[in-house]
């Protein structure tokens, strides 16, 4: 067989394209593609909910392929095995209460898992604004490429719908920001914005962080290092456990939201 390079060109933006209008009107859409953004897509699609990742970088997985310093494996706790072990990530037993895990096997097993089950994810797309409409509810997410956010292009956007937003974008809290920074303090929080993420204590921040997953503002689910940064709670560092449980229940707040049937 001869091969075309227009016939893969336009395999590749005819196929990119249709994929890319369908998810311009869905029913939970994410910006961040880490351990919880990805946790949070595989029960989603699992449920049978239409589910959009938007990821800014290159490579998915946030924080977790990177593990501790580079040391690529993580750490979870004994709750946390069970959720690997339903991905079907191999843990090993470290000590009492302690299992590690290769970060990379993890990630992509997550990834795989989720896109399998129907999630769509899209990288090297930013979350630059949110849409919003006339009884204060988050209606959506404003898009840009990454490459024109880093260039610093004067480029306008587009948009796409959505019934529900999840902040995953960890650290950062980049779409809580957005709304705290265009809206006012009005998140569900002590000051109504974005406290900020507090020095690490990973027994704390790991308790705290599934009490912080939850609708900050009509619309927006925070999950992940997202609702700890947006509610003030320590960072735990390379204990993942938490992470994975706070994208379990974002899924399970946004199909309350939307009124679906539970998995």
């Amino acid at each position: 067989m001869e091969i075309n390079e227009v016939t893969i060109s336009r395999a590749i933006t005819e196929t990119f394209l249709k994929e890319f209008q369908e998810a311009m009107d869905v029913e939970v859409a994410i910006g961040g593609a880490g351990p919880s953004g990805m946790t949070a897509a595989y029960y989603l699609a699992k449920a049978g909910v239409k589910t959009v990742i938007f990821e800014r970088q290159l490579r998915v997985g946030g924080g977790m392929p990177g593990g501790g310093m580079m040391f690529n494996r993580i750490v979870v706790q004994e709750e946390g095995k069970k959720l690997l072990d339903e991905f079907g990530v191999e843990t090993s037993r470290y000590q009492k209460g302690y299992y590690t895990a290769d970060a990379l096997e993890a990630i992509s097993t997550i990834c795989s898992r989720a896109i399998k089950a129907g999630a769509k994810i899209f990288n090297l797309v930013s979350v630059e604004d949110v849409m919003i409409r006339e009884n204060d509810r988050i209606a959506g997410l404003v898009l840009n490429w990454s490459a024109t956010e880093l260039a610093r292009l004067h480029v306008d956007p587009l948009a796409i719908r959505a019934g529900v937003v999840i902040d995953a974008t960890g650290h950062s809290s980049e779409i809580s920001c957005i709304v705290a920074k265009k809206i006012g303090a009005k998140l569900a929080t002590q000051t109504g914005g974005v406290i900020g993420e507090k020095p690490m204590w990973a027994e704390k921040g790991e308790k705290e962080i599934i009490k912080n997953t939850r609708e900050v503002y009509p619309g927006l689910i925070v999950t992940g290092m997202a609702a700890n940064a947006v509610f003030g709670s320590p960072r735990m560092g390379a204990i993942f456990g938490g992470m994975l449980f706070s994208g379990k229940r974002a899924a399970e707040l946004a199909i309350k939201i939307l009124k679906k049937p539970a998995v």
